[in-house]
C-alpha cells in the first residue's frame, strides 16, 4: 500500500505542474507489481543516449488500468504535446488516458525526452519506440493482447506518434533483453492536430528547427523525420483530427499525411472542423469540437479494439 500511495504522489505531482506539464519521473528499475497506476522507467537503467540521471533524462511510462469491469484487452499510448519543448500532461495526457481508461483500455502515458533538455531527434524516437516494445513484451502482465496496441499523441506528440508508426523497428529475436525481442510497430495510430510538419525550415509556421537553432542541420533533419515520407502499406490504420483555423500547425500537414496513406492504401479516417484553435484536447467543451472523440470511439469500435478480448483479460501473468 505504501508503494501505492509512493507511485501516485509521483504521478499526482506530475500532473498538477505549471501549466500542466508533464515531469513525471521513476526513481527505480520496472516495478513488476501489478498496480492500477504506476510509473515505470522505460530502461532499468541509464536510457540510450542519456546526457544525466535528473527525472529529465529519465522516460517513464504512466500506467492507468481500465476502470472496474471494463477492461477489453486492447492498450493506448498517449504522447502529449508540448512542441518538443514541455509536456501537456492534463490536456493531452492524463484527460486523454482516463477517457481511453473508461472506455476498457488500459492505457500508458509517455513521459518522452525533450530536445529542450538537450534531446534533439532521433531521442525521443527511440523513447516511442521502446514505450510500445514494452507494452508489447509485457502484454501478458497488463491483461492486454500485443496485438491490440493504439497509439495517440497530439501536436509534437502527434509528430512523435507518426514516426512511430512510419519507423518502426522488428524484434530481434536473439536480443537479451526481451523488450528488444518484440516489434515496435503500434498496431493503430491515432492523431491530434499533429505537428507532421514540424521539421521545416519555413518560419512562417511552428518550425522545430527554428526553436532549437538547428536551422544549419534542418534539411537533414527534414528528410529523416518527416513522416509523410515514410509512410508504406504496413503503416498502422491511422484516425486523424484536425481543425481548417488551426494557426499554429497548418491544417495542410495533416492533409500532406493523408495522402501519403491513401497513396500507400492505408484505410484511415480524418475529420477537419471549420473552427478551432490549436491545443484543444478531448474538445475543451466547444460545442462542435466536443463531437470529435465520439467520432473517435466509433472508429475505434470498427477497428474491434472495444469488444473483449476474453483470453486477454483472463490471462494470468
Amino acid at each position: 500500500m505504501k508503494q501505492f500511495f509512493a507511485f501516485l504522489a509521483v504521478f499526482l505531482l506530475a500532473s498538477s505542474g505549471a501549466h500542466g506539464q508533464l515531469t513525471t519521473c521513476a526513481t527505480a528499475g520496472n516495478d513488476n507489481a501489478f498496480l492500477n497506476i504506476q510509473t515505470v522507467r522505460l530502461w532499468p537503467g541509464d536510457a540510450p543516449q542519456s546526457k544525466g540521471a535528473t527525472c529529465d533524462d529519465i522516460p517513464t511510462l504512466t500506467i492507468l488500468g481500465p476502470r472496474t469491469g471494463s477492461a477489453n484487452g486492447s492498450a493506448v499510448i498517449v504522447l502529449p504535446g508540448g512542441a518538443y519543448r514541455g509536456l501537456a500532461g492534463d490536456l493531452e495526457g492524463r484527460e486523454v488516458a482516463d477517457w481511453f481508461a473508461v472506455r476498457g483500455f488500459r492505457a500508458f502515458i509517455l513521459s518522452y525526452r525533450l530536445t529542450s533538455h538537450g534531446y534533439v531527434l532521433p531521442v525521443p524516437l527511440l523513447d516511442a519506440r521502446r514505450a510500445v516494445q514494452t507494452v508489447r513484451a509485457r502484454a501478458k502482465d497488463y491483461l492486454i493482447n500485443p496485438n491490440r496496441i493504439a497509439i495517440i499523441g497530439f501536436s509534437a506528440g502527434g509528430h512523435l506518434a507518426a514516426l512511430s508508426g512510419t519507423q518502426f523497428i522488428p524484434g530481434k529475436a536473439d536480443a537479451e533483453d526481451p523488450i528488444e525481442r518484440v516489434s515496435s510497430r503500434p498496431d493503430y495510430m491515432v492523431l491530434g492536430y499533429p505537428w507532421l510538419g514540424a521539421i521545416s525550415s519555413d518560419t512562417s509556421h511552428l518550425s522545430y528547427c527554428k526553436i532549437f537553432n538547428l536551422m544549419d542541420q534542418c534539411e537533414a533533419l527534414r528528410v529523416a523525420y518527416s513522416p509523410d515520407l515514410f509512410v508504406t502499406k504496413d503503416t498502422p490504420p491511422t484516425f486523424i483530427y484536425h481543425t481548417f483555423t488551426d494557426q499554429t500547425v497548418p491544417v495542410e500537414q495533416s492533409l500532406r499525411f493523408y495522402e501519403a496513406l491513401v497513396k500507400a492504401g492505408v484505410v484511415s479516417e480524418m475529420h477537419i472542423f471549420a473552427k478551432g484553435p490549436h491545443g484543444t484536447g478531448l474538445g475543451k467543451g466547444d460545442e462542435a469540437l466536443d463531437q470529435w472523440p465520439g467520432l473517435l470511439e466509433i472508429w475505434l469500435r470498427a477497428q474491434g479494439l472495444m469488444t473483449v478480448d476474453k483470453d486477454a483479460v483472463a490471462a494470468k501473468p
